[in-house]
């Protein structure tokens, strides 16, 4: 095998291929990556048997064939390389890399005993990359860490027609959005829980501007594909069990408060530097401000007041702060809508009525934030 190859693209494809690299590897062999040289270009891969990642690159290949190499190594390598072209070949036992005057060789593994990589699904739909990547974005703040109720660690996503919805919960509250997409066939639906790490990898690495390829079967299916500008990742679902979060997102409210987002997320940072661990930051809306405030014991307070609008009830509410800053974050709007059933039942975070100059906000209800309040002493 031999090839040259721009730096810039090699970089991007060993970065996207060694994001799925296992730290402990069940095989030796998952710790490899695998490159394919082909007239056609080259391949780069890894795969842990739960999330496999492709990434194609135009290269120049002189000599095709496939060749294991340690991922994690080639990585470190590829990214301390000079911004000149590179020539990676294989030579007895090692695949050499050479970048200008630099030269690295590294002990090859072998291929033959490397997992076969998992085929995605036929292509359900397409997605914009951008709105994509904002959504995930918007519900993983809500994804549990906890291992033991593998349901929690994951994204529903459920596909009606032309309308995908996304949703997370760690118990203490519920994030969702929903966007379009263009599916292959109209009536297309599914259901499946994707786990959120993933999602929230694949996310990051999105580019602005590419259409996203969505890979997903009706029930029963195991696998989630998605593509994207030469690259391509699958991952194997959670159980598909999820809770009825839809219904906990509607309902009846007797207080509804609006407030500018920017400067409500800024005061919320404010006084949440005297909350300790598991003190809350209490909201206090009246008609016309909310009053914000926290303290720690005796050693410190603190408090803010901002205009907002009341309808309804006044309330005086709790809560985690940096819970309320994720749910907040996931805002775009001019102002956020709070609406509450009292301060010990849940309270649902919305963006407010687009304004004029928010063209991009395509419906008030596209993004939910539910959220847990903390009982307050007094």
């Amino acid at each position: 095998m031999k090839f040259r190859i721009d730096h810039h693209d090699l970089a991007e494809a060993v970065g996207w291929a060694a994001r799925t690299l296992p730290a402990r590897p069940a095989l030796p062999v998952l710790a490899g990556m695998l490159i394919e040289a082909t007239p056609d270009g080259v391949t780069l891969a890894g795969f842990d048997y739960e999330v496999s990642a492709r990434a194609a690159a135009e290269a120049a290949v002189s000599e095709p064939g496939r060749v294991l190499v340690p991922g994690r190594l080639l990585a470190e390598i590829v990214r301390s390389l000079p911004a000149q072209p590179v020539e990676i070949f294989t030579e007895g036992a090692e695949a050499v890399v050479r970048c200008g005057s630099v030269e690295f060789g590294l002990l090859t593994m072998p291929v033959e005993d490397y997992p076969t990589l998992p085929e995605p699904p036929a292509s359900a739909g397409t997605v914009p990359g951008e709105a994509f990547a904002t959504a995930i974005a918007q519900v993983v703040v809500a994804a549990s860490r906890d291992d033991t109720l593998p349901m929690l660690t994951g994204v529903r996503v459920d596909i009606e027609g032309e309308v995908i919805r996304l949703a997370c919960t760690d118990r203490y509250r519920i994030a969702s959005c929903e966007l379009r997409w263009s599916p292959v066939s109209a009536g297309f639906s599914a259901a499946a829980v994707v786990p959120a790490r993933t999602l929230a990898d694949v996310a990051r690495s999105l580019r602005a501007g590419t259409e996203v390829a969505l890979s997903l079967t009706g029930a029963g299916d195991s696998l989630l594909g998605i593509s994207a500008a030469g690259r391509s990742m699958t991952t194997r679902l959670l159980d598909d069990q999820f809770i009825d979060y839809r219904a906990r997102l509607v309902g009846e409210w007797t207080s509804v408060a609006e407030v500018a987002t920017a400067p409500f997320v800024e005061a919320i940072k404010r006084v949440a530097l005297v909350a300790d661990r598991n003190v809350p930051v209490r909201l206090a809306f009246t008609q016309g401000s909310v009053r914000i405030r926290a303290a720690s014991g005796d050693a410190a307070r603190a408090n803010e007041t901002l205009s907002a609008d009341l309808d309804g009830d006044e309330v005086d509410i709790g809560f985690n702060p940096q819970f309320l800053l994720d749910g907040l974050a996931g805002i775009t709007s001019m102002t956020t809508r709070l609406h509450c059933n009292g301060p010990t039942k849940a309270a649902l975070l919305t963006p407010g009525p687009a304004q004029d100059d928010e063209a991009d906000v395509e419906q008030d209800d596209a993004y939910r934030y539910l959220l847990m309040p903390i009982r307050l002493a007094g």
